[in-house]
């Protein structure tokens, strides 16, 4: 039996490879994205972000827009969420690039990503930490909300790199206790671990990601989702990869014209030798139907699975999603997203803040 990655092959035999180079006016490449810019940060410092809100509204008042699944979060909800916040912005949707759980008084789990990204030169650094601060103690992104509190240090897991989202997790040490009502967010050992990532746990993602397209919103919002195979989600991605570097696969075989059997050799070592998207550090989240997702403003906070004595876990950070049409944004009918497994980072947290 054929696999779906082989029937895509079999496809482009069928109406010929040697027709050239296949229209791409339909379909959406399915990149990845952190839910977001590649860098979130520099995507809020820049202004970039407000200038494509004020686009999005106004595209929105004539289409009438399309919220993603959720719905806004009660007030005082999920009190273990923060923002993370350009420093010398006002407190505002524009201004938040990032979300983070407070997982001990002075520490704040989030996505290494948010806090690493890579500079004009091509190299990659630390966001400084007099560069943001952390919103505490509300779900509102409004002036006057919440605590706004220093950073006093940022640690990504060192296994991190910029150009891939495995190892997607950092800590953030704060420079005081917040001055604001919050709670912290238990994270689970490897054996609770493994009891969350299986396929029909229910999950709840929170934040202020992307609504109606690119509008960040001022609140909070909640969506309920649930666990999916993670073989399933990679099977979804790598077909979706197929279709798309299918297209550039049959210019190059009509370039170099080679005969069938060797662009078929050549093609399934491609793909035998592509990555899976999720790695097992990795958790894939979402709904069958789809339309319920993480999104832009999302990135580095929480995954929880609510818990029967009506407690919750953070089993997962949001780390990335599929891309938008445009290779910006999320994709708002995607079936998951992915969020970095917590659980197999539990003696890196634990050493990380002993040390410091």
């Amino acid at each position: 039996m054929l696999t779906p990655i082989q029937r895509i092959f079999t496809g482009l035999l069928a109406v010929g490879l040697m027709a050239g180079p296949a229209s791409a006016q339909n379909d959406s490449t399915p990149g990845i994205t952190d839910t977001g810019a590649r860098s979130p940060f520099a995507f809020a410092e820049s202004n970039a972000k407000a200038k494509a809100r004020e686009a999005a509204e106004k595209a929105a008042e004539s289409s009438g827009g399309r919220v993603i699944g959720g719905e806004v979060a009660a007030k005082g909800a999920w009190p273990w969420q923060v923002g993370l916040l350009v420093a010398g912005q006002q407190v505002s949707p524009d201004a938040q690039f990032c979300g983070g759980t407070i997982i001990l008084d002075e520490w704040v789990l989030t996505a290494a990503h948010c806090v690493h990204m890579v500079g004009e030169d091509g190299n990659a650094f630390d966001v400084a930490p007099d560069r943001f601060a952390i919103l505490v103690g509300t779900n509102a992104l409004r002036p006057g909300e919440g605590d706004l509190v220093p950073v006093s240090a940022v640690y990504k897991h060192p296994q991190y790199v910029a150009t891939d989202f495995d190892n997607d997790i950092a800590l953030i040490k704060l420079a005081r206790k917040p001055n604001a009502t919050y709670q912290t967010i238990q994270v689970p050992n490897s054996e609770l671990g493994e009891i969350l990532d299986k396929p029909g746990v229910p999950t709840i993602v929170t934040g202020w990601g992307l609504i109606n397209g690119m509008q960040h919103p001022e609140e909070m919002r909640q969506g309920q989702i649930q666990m999916l195979p993670r073989d399933q989600c990679n099977g979804a991605m790598m077909e979706a990869r197929a279709n798309s570097a299918s297209r550039g696969f049959s210019e190059a075989v009509d370039i170099f014209g080679l005969k069938d059997a060797d662009a078929q050799e050549a093609w399934r070592a491609l793909v035998d030798r592509a990555p899976l998207p999720l790695t097992e550090n990795m958790l894939c989240s979402g709904t069958y139907e789809g339309g319920r997702t993480s999104c832009s403003g999302d990135s580095g906070g929480p995954l929880v699975v609510p818990l029967d004595d009506g407690s919750y876990v953070q089993a997962g950070v949001v780390s990335w999603g599929l891309s938008g049409e445009s290779g910006q944004g999320c994709n708002e009918y995607a079936l998951f997203s992915a969020y970095t497994k917590v659980a197999n980072y539990l003696p890196w947290l634990e050493q990380t803040i002993a040390a410091n």
